[in-house]
């Protein structure tokens, strides 16, 4: 049995290890460290089995420069409930769709990033485009400008 739970402080090596492990690079570990240090708003989940930290997700602040910046990443349903407007995600193309993701072009928000694949900049939207008004550019906090 799987239980989903917010990491805690005794986490953090287990989770760098899950990291590195997912990405065979320690970039994306070092990425979550920098945002723990500089971001307050973060959501970490971790997957515990038999006592073991299998899996994480981490969500974090988010924003589109249009019109109307909008938005702000923050599970899934928690970001639902919470009345957050959309999540992005740079992701397997194959992956995320199965949980509503679609490439984000269809709303006309772009990649902070040049060269990311359309089909792998994602967005899940929680309310009608119209009702969200999400188009623009995707700004995500400076920690991931520093991602190499």
């Amino acid at each position: 049995m799987i239980e989903i739970r917010k990491e805690q402080p005794e986490d953090r090596q287990a989770v760098r290890l899950v990291n590195q492990r997912a990405f065979g690079r320690p970039e994306e570990a070092n990425l979550v460290d920098r945002l723990r240090a500089h971001c307050p708003d973060l959501l970490s989940l971790v997957a515990v089995a038999e006592g073991r930290i299998v899996g994480h997700v981490l969500f974090s602040p988010a924003t589109i420069e249009g019109p109307r910046g909008v938005g702000h990443g923050m599970g899934l349903e928690m970001l639902r409930a919470g009345g957050c407007p959309f999540v992005i995600v740079l992701g397997h193309p194959a992956y995320y769709p199965r949980f509503g993701f679609e490439p984000a072009s269809r709303y006309g928000i772009e990649s902070p990033w040049p060269g990311v694949p359309d089909d792998a900049f994602l967005v899940l939207l929680f309310s009608e485009p119209h009702e969200s008004h999400v188009s623009g550019a995707a700004r995500y906090r400076p920690e991931f400008d520093e991602a190499a």
